[in-house]
C-alpha cells in the first residue's frame, strides 16, 4: 500500500468544546474545517496515522520517535479531565522507520511513553471518531536544520511506500503566534509575513522555497508548525497531490491553518 492522506491541522486546545466552551465560536472556520478533514481521511480508509507535532517529546539533537503498545490523550493541563481517547500503537513500520533512520546516520531517540501530548491529542480527536481500529506513530521534530528535517521526510515516505499498509501523515502546527499584541509571543510584524509566506509555499509544494526560508522570519514569527510542514513536503515529494486550504484564521493572534493534500 502507499501514503493515502496527508494534512495540516492546528491545535489550539480551545476547540475540545469541554476546554472552548464559549469560545470556540470564534474558532468556527477552523472547527468547520477539522470537521470536513475528519470525512477527508474517513474515505480513504487508513490503517495506520503518522502524527507529526511540535510537542511530541522535544531533543535538541534527535528526532523523536515514539514507539508503545497503546496511547491516550490527555488534556488535564488545560482544565479537561473527562476527555480520554486511546488509540493503538504500531510497532512495524515504526521499527523499520527506525532502522532506516541508523542505515542513514540521522539522530532519532526512540520514546515510551503512553501519554499523548496536545499537539497529537486534538487533531486526533477531531479527526479518528469513526475509525476504531487506526493505529498512530507519533513523532517529533528537533532543531537540527532544516535539509536535515528533509531527509528525515525522505526517510519516512521510503518506509511508508514500502509499507503493506495504508498511511495517513498530519502535520500538526499552529503558525505564527505573533499576529497582534495581545497574542502569546507578543506582537511582531514577521508574524503575518511569516503565515503569507509559509501558505503560499505549501499551496505550490514547494519544498526548495521551504529550505530558504529566512531564518530570522521563521524565528520572529514564534511559529510551531515549520518543520513539521517541512518533514510533510518532504514526504510527499514525487506524490501527485492537489493542495486545498479549508481555512486559515487567527482571532487570538495565532495562525490556525487547516490544509488537505488530496492524493
Amino acid at each position: 500500500m502507499s501514503l493515502v492522506f496527508a494534512a495540516i491541522t492546528p491545535h489550539p486546545p480551545i476547540l475540545i468544546p469541554t476546554i472552548g466552551q464559549a469560545a470556540i465560536k470564534k474558532m468556527e472556520k477552523t472547527k468547520i474545517a477539522m470537521e470536513q478533514l475528519e470525512k477527508d481521511l474517513y474515505i480513504t480508509h487508513p490503517e495506520i496515522i503518522l502524527v507529526l507535532s511540535a510537542h511530541a517529546g522535544f531533543f535538541a539533537e534527535a528526532f523523536t520517535i515514539h514507539s508503545h503498545t497503546e496511547y491516550q490523550t490527555d488534556l488535564k493541563a488545560f482544565g479537561d479531565l473527562a476527555t480520554k481517547t486511546k488509540f493503538k500503537g504500531e510497532r512495524s513500520l515504526t521499527t523499520n522507520i527506525r532502522e532506516a533512520l541508523k542505515k542513514a546516520a540521522i539522530p532519532a531517540a526512540m520514546i515510551s511513553e503512553q501519554t499523548l501530548d496536545h499537539g497529537s491529542s486534538i487533531p486526533l480527536i477531531y479527526l479518528t471518531p469513526h475509525l476504531k481500529n487506526i493505529s498512530i506513530i507519533p513523532i517529533g521534530f528537533c532543531d537540527l536544520d532544516w535539509k536535515t528535517h528533509a531527509a528525515f521526510g525522505a526517510i519516512l515516505k521510503e518506509e511508508i511506500l514500502k509499507s503493506n499498509k495504508r498511511v495517513a501523515v498530519i502535520a500538526s502546527g499552529d503558525l505564527s503566534h505573533s499576529l497582534v499584541t495581545e497574542a502569546p509571543a507578543g506582537y511582531n510584524p514577521a508574524g503575518l509575513e511569516f503565515d503569507n509566506k509559509i501558505q503560499a509555499l505549501l499551496s505550490t509544494h514547494n519544498l526548495s522555497g521551504m529550505l530558504q526560508m529566512d531564518a530570522d522570519i521563521v524565528t520572529d514569527a514564534a511559529e510551531c508548525g515549520f518543520r513539521s510542514f517541512l518533514i510533510l513536503m518532504s514526504i510527499l515529494q514525487g506524490f501527485h497531490s492537489t493542495y486545498r486550504s479549508y481555512a486559515y484564521e487567527a482571532p487570538f493572534g495565532v495562525g490556525h491553518l487547516t490544509a488537505n493534500f488530496s492524493l
